[in-house]
């Protein structure tokens, strides 16, 4: 308990540092970055009304993140769905793994800047588009840890496998899945982290309701405490998920 306290405690202080550096920073270096005092008056109706609809693009900033938590659930869904049997499929055959690996390695590194301007070429709509451009670009982690956990099955289970003449059906579900397990959820950690990462980005070039898409029409309205409170919830949302996910994680291993 008073390790947790302590740690607390020092998490608020590391928040007060950088606030007082964001406060220091408008009031000399850049007079135009709003202080974190003018943030809140300017941005409080978003906060303290967080479920409040009064348009298109002013809502409260809660229902905007659920917009975007929406979108980023169906797009992180369909990458584990395609790629955590894309990564079995790699880590089990070495000839798969040959002769996909360089286009993987091709394809992995690509932003979602790119993808997005491909979507919209394909499905002519902004939503489809989005969840095309998170499952391809938040898949790529969730294939690796799969496949470096399949090929990291001892042969000793295999030969067990082998000496039980188990079917594949049964090799997959009693030896495989849950040897894969704690390699999975790490890829799908980060999975869900890169996906929070590309909805910004999506809504952002789309201009679809969501954090995303409200940062960008403030930036365009010069508007720029209302930015900064967009970035705030950005990153407080993705430090949740970030957390949620891990303490799954952790559980799945002590189980």
């Amino acid at each position: 308990m008073k390790k947790r306290l302590g740690n607390f405690a020092l998490a608020l202080v590391g928040v007060a540092l950088v606030g007082a550096l964001w406060a220091i920073t408008s009031a000399t270096i850049a007079p135009d970055l709003p202080s974190p005092l003018k943030t809140w008056e300017e941005s409080k109706i978003y906060v303290m009304q967080p479920w409040e609809k009064r348009g298109e693009m002013d809502q409260g900033i809660l229902r905007m993140a659920s917009y975007s938590l929406w979108r980023v659930a169906k797009g992180f869904l369909l990458a584990i769905l395609i790629g955590t049997p894309l990564g079995f499929i790699l880590g089990a055959s070495n000839l798969f793994y040959k002769m996909f690996d360089p286009t993987i390695q091709v394809l992995r590194p690509i932003s979602p800047l790119a993808w997005l301007p491909l979507g919209l070429i394909l499905f002519r709509q902004s939503e489809p588009a989005a969840l095309f451009t998170i499952a391809l670009c938040s898949m790529w982690p969730t294939v690796i840890n799969t496949m470096q956990g399949v090929r990291a099955i001892p042969q000793d289970y295999h030969n067990v496998a082998k000496v039980l003449r188990l079917s594949p059906w049964r090799r997959l579900t009693k030896i495989w899945i849950p040897a894969t397990l704690p390699f999975m959820f790490s890829g799908y950690r980060l999975s869900l982290g890169l996906a929070w990462l590309v909805i910004v980005a999506a809504e952002m070039l789309t201009g679809t309701p969501g954090v995303g898409g409200f940062l960008w029409q403030e930036y365009n309205s010069l508007i720029y405490s209302h930015i900064l409170l967009c970035i705030l919830t950005i990153g407080i949302v993705g430090f949740a998920l970030d957390r949620l996910m891990g303490v799954a994680e952790a559980r799945l291993r002590a189980a």
